[in-house]
C-alpha cells in the first residue's frame, strides 16, 4: 500500500446521501476519496403519494435542487432532500456512477447489499489490466441522515486503521473483526482486481 493517503471509493445506489456523507467525512480527515452511485439513475423520494423522482447521473445537484424546489419546496425542505443537495453541492457538482469510472482505488466501501453486488459484478466484468487487488467492503447503512452520519464514522475509522497499518490486505480482516465486535454489525467483504 502506498504511504500517501488511501484512494477510497464509497458507493451507494444514487450517490446522494450515504456515499456523499462518507465522502464529506473522509475528505475532512485527509483521504483521497470519490463517491459514486451504482444504480441506473439517481432516485430521490417523490412528493406526497408520488413515485420517486429519477435523474440521470449527469444531472448537477444545483439543477436537482432547483427542480425539486419548483415542484414542492415545502415537502422537500421538510424531508431534508434540499438540505442534502446543498451539502452535496459543496462536495462536488453532481452524482457520479461507479460503473463509468475507470480509475483504480485502494479500497472500496459500499453502503448496502445492492450496491455491493453491483460493484463486485462490475469489477469482475472489467478487463483486469494490472491485477491490483482492491478490497470491497459493505457497510450496511440505512438511507437516513442519522444512519448516513453513523456509517460515515464507521467507514472513516476503518480507513484510519488501514492507513495506519500500511498494508490493507493483511490487516483488513483483523480491523473488520474489531469493528464487528464494536458495532455489532457484520461486514461482507471480498477482494476484486483491476
Amino acid at each position: 500500500m502506498p504511504s500517501s493517503p488511501l484512494r477510497v471509493a464509497v458507493v451507494c445506489m444514487s450517490n446522494v446521501n450515504r456515499s456523499m456523507e462518507a465522502h464529506r467525512v473522509l475528505r475532512k480527515n485527509g483521504f483521497h476519496v470519490r463517491s459514486f452511485g451504482a444504480g441506473s439513475h439517481v432516485r430521490l423520494p417523490g412528493g406526497p403519494r408520488q413515485p420517486p423522482v429519477l435523474y440521470d447521473f449527469s444531472t448537477p445537484c444545483k439543477k436537482m435542487h432547483g427542480d425539486l424546489s419548483s415542484k414542492d419546496q415545502k415537502h422537500y425542505q421538510r424531508n431534508g432532500v434540499l438540505r442534502i443537495l446543498r451539502r452535496n453541492e459543496r462536495i462536488k457538482p453532481g452524482p457520479e456512477r461507479f460503473q463509468e469510472c475507470p480509475d483504480p482505488f485502494d479500497l472500496i466501501f459500499t453502503c448496502g447489499q445492492r450496491a455491493y453486488n453491483r460493484v463486485v459484478a462490475d469489477l469482475c466484468a472489467r478487463d483486469q489490466e494490472t491485477w491490483q487487488p482492491v478490497p470491497v467492503v459493505n457497510v450496511d447503512i440505512d438511507d437516513t441522515l442519522e444512519a448516513a452520519s453513523l456509517g460515515a464514522s464507521i467507514i472513516c475509522e476503518l480507513c484510519q486503521g488501514l492507513q495506519q497499518a500500511g498494508d490493507t490486505q493483511s490487516r483488513l480482516a483483523e480491523l473488520l473483526q474489531a469493528a464487528e465486535e464494536k458495532t455489532g454489525r457484520s461486514f461482507l467483504h471480498t477482494v476484486c482486481f483491476y
